[in-house]
Order: structure tokens, then sequence, then C-alpha cells
């Protein structure tokens, strides 16, 4: 079993994040338990456009509201408390907030904790143990 709080996390390794967002890393790779889960925040009035091409990703959104613009499909979507977006697609995708966004992610693969968007937002795939 794993127990972990969001205050434990706050200030280490599996926090990460820029001017703009911070995402804590509950539930990684190393984990073994077969995908990740994070907190990540993003602050207001932002845009930030992403693209896990090695990953699918599932994201609930606990607070806030912005946009999700599909840029693979160029199609609009609303954000608000209790949306999920699935990106199973590995659709390119831009979220632009209106307030402060907090939302939980979960990953699959996981991911290591070592990853960082490249010039293209894109996580590269690191195996477990890299």
């Amino acid at each position: 079993m794993i127990v972990r709080t969001t205050a434990e996390i706050t200030g280490t390794d599996r926090e990460v994040g820029a001017q703009d967002w911070v995402s804590k890393r509950i539930v990684l790779g190393g984990d073994g338990v077969g995908f990740s889960f994070h907190e990540t925040t993003i602050q207001p009035n932002t845009t930030h456009e992403f693209h896990y091409a090695n990953h699918i990703e599932a994201v609930w959104l606990v607070e806030g509201e912005g946009t999700l613009h599909d840029l693979t499909n160029d199609v609009t979507y609303d954000l608000a408390p209790g949306t999920m977006y699935l990106l199973n697609g590995h659709e390119r995708h831009q979220v632009k907030t209106r307030t402060l966004m907090r939302m939980l992610c979960v990953f699959n693969p996981p991911v290591t904790g070592k990853e960082v968007h490249d010039e293209n937002g894109v996580y590269p795939l690191i195996a477990v143990g890299e």
C-alpha cells in the first residue's frame, strides 16, 4: 500500500514546474503500479501547448475554468470543475486558463519523474529504472 500527501511531496524532486505551472507527481513509474498520478496547477490567464506522443493522459479538472483546444482535430472545449478529458489519440493540445486551474492527471505508461517537456511539449518515453 502507498499513502502520500501533496504536503510531503512539496519541495521534493516529485514537485516540478515552471513559472506558470506546478506538477506534484504523487505516483511515479518506480512505484510499480503501471501508471503515474499527478496533481497539476496552472496559473490564471496563461496558455500552454502539449503533445504527449508517448503517453495516454487522462485529466480530471477539480478547480478553475478555461478551454482545451484539440490542435490535432481543431475542436475547442470549455473546461470547468468536473470535466474530464482523455488524450487517447495522442492529440496535440492547448490549455488556456481563465482562472487558477487544478487538475488530477493519470499517465500510461507512467512517467518516471525525469521527464521534461521538449520544445514541442512532448515527454520522452523513459523506461522505469533509467
